[in-house]
């Protein structure tokens, strides 16, 4: 049953997601008492980097095709995916070394130069496992996924933790990073047979691009909402307000935003399953949203409503002025994962293109409110972030909804009423 493949792969990623969880929890307690504000605003300035590159291996990479690809010519596919993911990460590692000094003058800071070139290096041990983590899931045998990222955790916030407490400051975060990547490459290829053949080729590029340049496209706007509020507050203020902000962020959203990656990882394999039954999937496309629901609110509402007596308990008293941040920030995370439910049902009966459309409005919409919200405060920033996806992610949901499920499946969601 279908429905039972959703709900054993999200409870592996689920157990996997609270054991990481819970070392993360010790991991922000360590840092909050350790790290300055400066020390959390470098921090984030290194993350939003890192991350923007993540967006083009991880997400939008060659990853979605695996997954969704027919058994013809499936070979020769996985093949080009192979040494295309290698060209985009040696890409990707002199993109971001080409970063390092222009974002360190842009923010006034040089100590964020050989942390960026560094980290770089990072997408260079990505080639080597990419193929068998898609693999992988296209054969929904998440467990092996839960494994990985439960390794990972142990590894890379333990040395976040013993560096931290060693005085390594924010080289304890960019050493961590580099040495977990490690995990990821010992499971995967450990868990799959699949080598490459030797042979280069390029042959089926086009018919990864074809689907990967909707989820690319639809992960840099994701990511441009995610951190367009960081890059803004470390200009317009500084870099110790940046802190503050991104302590809310990680303290607050960190939590729902794990239970979120969560249903991205095991969504999409389970729609693909049902795309040539148009009653299975709306079957399961509502199963999903129910099964978002029951995670998310429970989750969201209790941490917000917790914050006021945990934060200065858990975290020290010097991060209560960051208290109605962090539930603000928090609250945000309601309506997002059944916006991203709705995403990948649009990849899944091909009309990533809608999607796209979608999140180049909503990317528009979101940073013109930051910018002007970041002319007053951080709080009016927080507020601003909260306001625009409680109002606009629903509506998303509502367009999606009935413009694959009715008669004329093929109308556009931006004409669908």
């Amino acid at each position: 049953m279908l429905s039972d493949k959703l709900v054993k792969n999200m409870g592996w990623l689920a157990a996997s997601e609270v054991f990481r969880r819970v070392i993360r929890i010790g991991l922000v307690v360590v840092l909050g008492r350790v790290f300055s504000a400066e020390e959390y605003g470098l921090m984030a300035i290194i993350f939003a980097v890192t991350e923007f590159s993540i967006v083009f291996i991880q997400k939008g990479g060659v990853a979605p095709k695996i997954i969704q690809a027919d058994e013809k010519d499936f070979d020769e596919l996985v093949e080009t995916a192979y040494w295309t993911n290698w060209i985009l990460c040696v890409g990707i590692f002199l993109f971001q070394c080409s970063l390092a000094f222009p974002i360190a003058l842009f923010y006034g800071n040089e100590k964020l130069v050989l942390p960026i070139i560094i980290t770089a290096a990072n997408y260079l041990v990505n080639p080597f496992y990419a193929i068998q983590d898609a693999l992988i899931r296209r054969e929904n045998r998440l467990k092996i996924g839960a494994i990985a990222t439960a390794l990972n955790s142990v590894v890379s916030q333990s040395l976040v933790v013993i560096l931290a407490l060693a005085g390594m400051g924010i080289w304890s975060i960019v050493f961590a990073l580099m040495i977990s990547q490690f995990c990821w490459l010992t499971v995967y290829r450990r868990n799959h047979s699949w080598r490459p053949s030797g042979k280069f080729t390029l042959k089926k590029w086009r018919d990864i691009f074809s689907l990967s340049k909707y989820t690319l496209g639809i992960e840099i706007l994701n990511y441009l909402r995610s951190n367009v509020d960081y890059l803004l507050i470390g200009k317009f203020f500084s870099v110790e307000q940046l802190g503050l902000y991104f302590f809310a962020f990680n303290a607050g959203l960190g939590v729902s935003l794990t239970a979120i990656n969560m249903v991205s990882n095991s969504v999409f394999p389970y729609l693909c399953e049902a795309k040539d039954n148009m009653t299975a999937l709306r079957q399961g496309y509502t199963r999903s949203l129910k099964i978002c629901a029951a995670i998310i609110f429970p989750l969201v509402i209790l941490q917000s409503s917790l914050a006021p007596i945990y934060v200065p308990i858990v975290f020290s008293p010097k991060w209560i002025p960051a208290i109605p941040i962090l539930i603000m920030i928090c609250l945000s995370a309601l309506p997002r994962p059944f916006a991203l439910v709705s995403e990948q049902l649009l990849l899944v009966v091909g009309r990533g293109g809608d999607g796209l459309k979608w999140n180049i409005f909503f990317t528009i919409v979101f940073t013109l409110s930051i910018v002007v919200a970041a002319q007053f405060n951080i709080f009016v920033v927080a507020a601003t972030v909260l306001g625009v996806h409680l109002l606009l992610l629903p509506m998303f949901n509502i367009l999606v909804s009935k413009s694959v499920f009715s008669r004329d499946r093929n109308l556009p969601i931006t004409n669908a009423n």
